[in-house]
């Protein structure tokens, strides 16, 4: 067992945790943050992307220990200080990004990197950026429907496809 100290969505957390373990079961398991889902178990999904330092990640990737002395934000750590939801989940809301729900952290996540980065994404970027990203239920034109309107950009122009 190895001692571990990181920053989980604010506060900070100290536990031990196996050599193995990797930083989506942590989270999950031991943590109980279960918004980060584990969809494929060979980072393809998406869906167990957080972010780390800053940077998106995708937890299956990484260890545990990895993360030692590291700030995480996960899907629980997005919503507004007063508990509402921020422009991007109110954005996949009003829009419809969403229909089962199961990729919806990891797209929230990702969205969020992708608006630090490029906060005036084209739909082209939105679409090459979500390429990491898996869905299977909406085909994506929601998605991206609402990650634009999440940059502030007038979304009536964005085809169906």
């Amino acid at each position: 067992m190895t001692n571990v100290t990181m920053t989980i969505n604010g506060k900070s957390v100290e536990a031990n945790v196996d050599g193995n373990t990797l930083l989506a079961s942590f989270l999950r398991e031991d943590r109980r943050l279960t918004g980060t889902h584990i969809g494929c178990d060979t980072s393809q999904c998406g869906a167990c992307l957080v972010h780390v330092n800053g940077r998106a990640v995708k937890s299956c990737t990484m260890f545990a220990i990895e993360a030692d002395g590291a700030e995480v934000s996960t899907i629980e750590g997005q919503a507004d200080a007063d508990g509402t939801m921020n422009v991007i989940q109110q954005a996949f809301q009003e829009h419809h990004g969403l229909q089962c729900g199961f990729c919806t952290p990891g797209m929230v996540m990702t969205t969020a990197a992708l608006l630090k980065d490029n906060p005036k994404p084209t739909e082209a970027e939105v679409r090459s950026y979500l390429e990491g990203n898996i869905c299977r239920c909406t085909g994506y034109h929601n998605i991206v429907k609402a990650i634009m309107a999440a940059s502030g950009q007038d979304v009536s122009a964005i085809a169906a496809e």
